[in-house]
């Protein structure tokens, strides 16, 4: 117990040291600046300076100004150094013109529901982003003087990545800070996406389709923490994962275009049942199976409800080739209406020309000329269809020369038969081309052009 009396009685005596440190700190500073005092009231009158009196504190927006030679003066006259302001003027200038650039600019990317770019869009785009890059050198000369290219050592554009277009008058408008907050996001979502990958790689496995989508899913997220949902909505419809994949479907239908709105309309109405479907993954499970045929069965029923029946009816039919091919057909001729006549037309011909090409007992001269009438008769159909003249008629086929079937007996060959009827063994080779004539064995039909055979001698009468 003795040690806690020691102790408190040491805390105490120190905290009276301190307490008369402090007094006697008070005390020296109070005595310096009496001093001070007085030296300033007893100093004569007379005594000058040299020391230039400059005011230290500004505030930088008392420098800025709208007018860019206004700008340059007020840098001139704080003292700062010629290159800072030419590194100033270039970097105001150059994000002018990349605001401007990413909202007067229509860029084929910023047209999502096209299937394919427009060219006449890319190349007026090509044209007004040179108009904008002459502009900009222009207003530069004027401020800088022509040389200003060669100060231009802080400005150039040096990306290690190129970032993703922020353009157009939803992306284009968003704030530096949001565009940048946006860029980091996408860049960590791909860092993301590639590390998942390539650690399955090396673990010799597929990437897994539902762990993508809940990757894919996440950048969503962080992206409408920034966003608002109009400027999420754009964002998605240009980049995500389903607005691509919508965009090849129907390309792949290739003459289902669709509108802005009607793109829109299609993407609000899938998009979240195409989640959910990837979110499923590749399992087999029944009742993942189930799901997923439901979750088909709910695009289909939305997609109907977007698109109406018509358009409805068009959009399922174009997923089958064959009616695609009957659908380019009756537009090429100026009658989309006749494309489920051409299908069937189509269908039933192909039908029937797999049933003649399977008949056996029938020649193949006699199979050939029932295809070609067959072919005739879909092509005059195909023709009243959409409203053309048929085709004319076909020449007639050469008769085939006259021929005597000689039934071969033992002993007999190419060259017996040559010589029994005067004629070349060539020419007994083209008229029989079904036949080996290195493995003739008896009872072998052979044709002997009769065209090709000697006259027979005149006999005088007897």
């Amino acid at each position: 117990m003795r040690w806690r009396v020691y102790f408190f009685v040491s805390l105490a005596l120190n905290g009276l040291l301190l307490v008369g440190w402090g007094w006697s700190v008070a005390r020296q500073r109070e005595t310096a600046r009496r001093a001070a005092l007085a030296a300033l009231t007893n100093a004569p009158s007379t005594i000058r300076t040299n020391v230039l009196v400059r005011r230290q504190f500004f505030s930088w927006q008392e420098i800025e100004s709208d007018d860019y030679a206004t700008y340059i003066a007020n840098l001139r006259a704080i003292g700062c150094p010629e290159q800072t302001i030419r590194d100033i003027i270039i970097a105001d200038v150059n994000a002018l013109f990349a605001r401007r650039r990413a909202v007067e600019v229509v860029t084929p990317e910023q047209q999502w529901w096209r299937t394919e770019p427009d060219t006449n869009v890319l190349q007026q785009a090509l044209e007004k982003i040179r108009a904008l890059e002459q502009e900009r050198r222009d207003l530069l000369t004027s401020l800088l003087g022509p040389g200003w290219e060669t100060g231009d050592l802080l400005n150039l554009p040096r990306p290690s990545r190129q970032p993703i277009p922020l353009d157009g008058p939803i992306l284009g408008a968003l704030p530096d800070d949001v565009k940048h907050r946006v860029e980091e996001i996408s860049i960590r979502s791909e860092e993301r996406i590639r590390a998942y990958v390539e650690a399955q790689r090396q673990a010799g496995r597929e990437p897994d389709p539902a762990e993508l989508a809940r990757l894919r899913q996440q950048t969503r997220i962080e992206l409408a923490g920034v966003l608002s949902p109009l400027q999420l909505e754009e964002f998605l419809l240009r980049y995500s994962q389903n607005a691509s994949a919508l965009r090849a479907e129907l390309r792949e239908l290739k003459h289902f275009e669709v509108t802005p709105e009607e793109f829109r309309a299609m993407f609000r109405a899938i998009d979240q049942i195409d989640l959910q479907r990837e979110l499923l993954g590749t399992a087999n499970d029944p009742n993942t199976a189930a799901a997923r045929r439901a979750l088909e069965q709910q695009r289909l029923a939305a997609l109907q409800n977007v698109l109406g029946p018509e358009r409805f009816e068009l959009f399922q039919k174009l997923h089958d080739p064959d009616y695609r091919d009957a659908y380019a057909r009756a537009l090429a001729a100026g009658a989309p209406e006749s494309a489920d006549t051409i299908y069937e037309l189509n269908r039933a011909a192909r039908e029937e020309l797999a049933r003649i090409r399977q008949q056996t007992n029938v020649s193949p001269e006699l199979r050939e000329i029932e295809l070609k009438k067959a072919e005739l008769e879909l092509a005059r159909a195909l023709a009243q269809a959409v409203g053309q003249e048929p085709p004319p008629e076909p020449e007639p086929p050469p008769k085939p020369p006259p021929v005597k079937i000689h039934v071969l007996k033992p002993g007999e060959n190419l060259n017996f038969l040559a010589r029994l009827y005067g004629v070349n063994p060539g020419d007994l080779r083209a008229a029989n081309p079904e036949l080996n004539f290195e493995r003739l064995k008896p009872g072998d039909a052979v044709k002997v052009p009769i065209n090709l055979l000697p006259p027979v001698p005149h006999l005088p009468p007897q």
